[in-house]
């Protein structure tokens, strides 16, 4: 028998990057939130430059409720799926913010009206087929307040490239009109950083310092970033990388409305006849709870999310719960790009040093990006942002290419490795990605968790659209590496991601509800009293890193709740 707890006004899934934001509009409102975490605080004095504790031992293996429900994977349909055995997710307050890289890019308004787009630039049958590609039901300059909000309430670093209408060279030419500039200055150049920015120069192209949710000066009261190293999979022990842990979950504590529960594992949202959600069941310390909200906000991750509203069936959602259209779990994709396997290695005939810094200090080039530059006769839509940063640890280094110039093993790999260790990197690559009527989420049919319900399982149907895309921007990375002096370039063939940190879809925006499971609003259109927060309400990818439009859209949810009060919590 469940533990009845006291109802609060609105139970917040998940205190990542997504529901850690939103409660914060929501405390400020005097809304009374339980705000329900799989895992718990991290202390940043735990956090090391390790590279064994940080990528294997450490911070992503800390609480294993990720680990034991990882989702598996097929190719189509009739593939068997396979378990993948490393999960890039984690369980924490602040989740995934606490050790992601950062880096903090808003979308571009062509990313919002992509179907429109490509059919004015290259007519209808650009589409590619079986894709079930949707304009958003929001455009950039309605999110374009969100984005600004929340680069300052949570800090973030670089240079603007377009301030209503005036483009400055020094920042990203190509991307959407911003009101003002970011609240403070982009992370410092590297030789290295600033021997491919010239190079991009040379070329031609457009080469600035990508936006980062990192302090470079003193900002509310955290310290300036230490370039120390270690920050992609590590949390930052001096606060100066801005994850919701030290940010915007504080200050809604601060008011008294938030209410953590910790180490809690959700396991179903309860629903009525009527169709409205009436609160949350999870799993805490061996006991089974129950907390009543008048709304519930999901934000577990794109995964969990389609997993949660499959697994929440009842007699008015026999589907599962916002799912009687049969829209929960589709047009859902992920990054294609290096996180595709499509990554790009090069040699150099000098050290370049990148032993220390973060991923997140880079230099980055968007003139292959989305739709920069003319697609006809290319064979697909979409492009990629390039981007070469910072950070390399001894082991990763030590397991490097060889360029063809050495085996992988024995004296000669040992004295390859010592001599040219220093003198290699890969760069980062982000491909725009469509949702196809054929790749989707669902209820694996064989694996459990330990609780007895299904893992998610990812139909990954690899598509020529996007490995085109990737191969492309691959030639251009080649071409850049090689204009920087680089002596050899590997490409590695794009494959399309597994299982990713930048997951979309699933829960879809949009307008029509045969096609989408929440509003322009990022509410249910089935359950009135269901919000849904993260990637998952998304619909393009763009060629950038989701998180601050993750963001800006749970802050524009959170508003939009507080203004509608009295007609969604009725």
């Amino acid at each position: 028998m469940a533990i009845n707890l006291k109802p609060v006004d609105v139970a917040v899934i998940g205190l990542g990057a997504a529901g850690g934001v939103a409660v914060l509009p929501l405390a400020r409102a005097g809304l009374k939130i339980a705000g329900i975490e799989a895992g718990g605080w991290m202390d940043p004095r735990s956090f090391r430059p390790d590279e064994i504790h940080n990528n294997v031992r450490g911070l992503v293996t800390s609480v294993p409720k990720t680990k034991r429900e990882t989702p598996t994977v097929r190719e189509s349909e009739t593939a068997p799926a396979r378990r993948i055995s490393n999960h890039p997710m984690m369980n924490a307050i602040g989740g995934t913010s606490i050790h992601y890289w950062a880096q903090s890019w808003r979308l571009k308004p062509w990313d919002f009206r992509t179907r429109t787009e490509i059919q004015k630039r290259y007519g209808a049958s650009a589409i590619p087929e079986g894709s079930t590609l949707e304009d958003w039901p929001v455009t950039y300059d309605e999110l374009e307040p969100y984005y600004d909000r929340v680069e300052y309430q949570v800090g973030v670093s670089g240079k603007a490239g377009n301030i209503q209408g005036k483009i400055d060279p020094a920042g990203n030419i190509f991307e959407g009109p911003r009101q003002r500039d970011y609240p403070m200055p982009p992370l410092r150049e590297t030789e290295f950083t600033g021997r491919m920015a010239e190079a991009a120069r040379q070329l031609g192209w457009h080469p600035f310092r990508p936006p980062a949710a990192i302090n470079t000066e003193q900002y509310q009261g955290r310290p300036g970033c230490a370039y120390h190293g270690f920050c992609g999979t590590g949390g930052c022990h001096i606060s100066a990388k801005n994850s919701t842990a030290v940010t915007t979950i504080p200050e809604a504590l601060r008011t008294k409305n938030l209410t953590i529960f910790d180490y809690a594992q959700v396991t179903r949202i309860a629903s009525n006849m009527n169709g409205r959600v009436t609160g949350v069941s999870y799993v805490r310390n061996g006991k089974e709870y129950f907390q009543p909200a008048r709304v519930v906000l999901l934000a577990s991750y794109t995964y969990e999310n389609s997993r949660l509203l499959l697994l929440s069936k009842s007699k008015a959602y026999p589907k599962g719960l916002s799912n009687n259209h049969g829209q929960a779990g589709r047009h859902y994709f992920a990054h294609w790009g290096t996180q595709g396997g499509g990554a790009v290695a090069a040699l150099f005939p000098f050290d370049i040093n990148v032993f220390y810094g973060l991923p997140a200090q880079g230099t980055a080039v968007d003139d292959w990006a989305d739709d920069n530059y003319d697609h006809s006769g290319l064979g697909f839509v979409g492009g990629t942002s390039l981007h070469v940063h910072t950070e390399l640890h001894p082991i990763e280094a030590a397991a490097m290419n060889t360029f063809g110039r050495a085996p992988a093993w024995g004296s000669q790999w040992k004295r390859f490795v010592r001599d040219n260790a220093a003198r290699w990197v890969t760069s980062y690559l982000q491909t725009s990605t469509l949702p196809y009527e054929s790749i989707y989420l669902d209820l694996d049919t064989e694996l459990r968790d330990p609780l007895g319900d299904p893992v998610c399982r990812v139909t990954t149907n690899p598509k020529p659209n996007e490995r085109r895309s990737v191969e492309y921007a691959q030639s251009k990375m080649e071409e850049w590496f090689r204009a920087a002096g680089a002596i050899e370039v590997v490409k590695a063939p794009p494959t399309g991601p597994a299982l990713s940190t930048h997951a979309y879809g699933g829960t879809r925006m949009g307008d029509r509800p045969e096609t989408n499971v929440v509003n322009r609003w990022g509410f249910s259109h089935e359950a009135p009293n269901l919000g849904i927060l993260g990637a998952s309400v998304m619909g393009t990818s763009g060629a950038r890193n989701p998180t601050l439009t993750v963001q800006a859209l749970a802050w524009r949810t959170a508003e939009h709740l507080v203004d509608r009060w009295k007609d969604i919590a009725v």
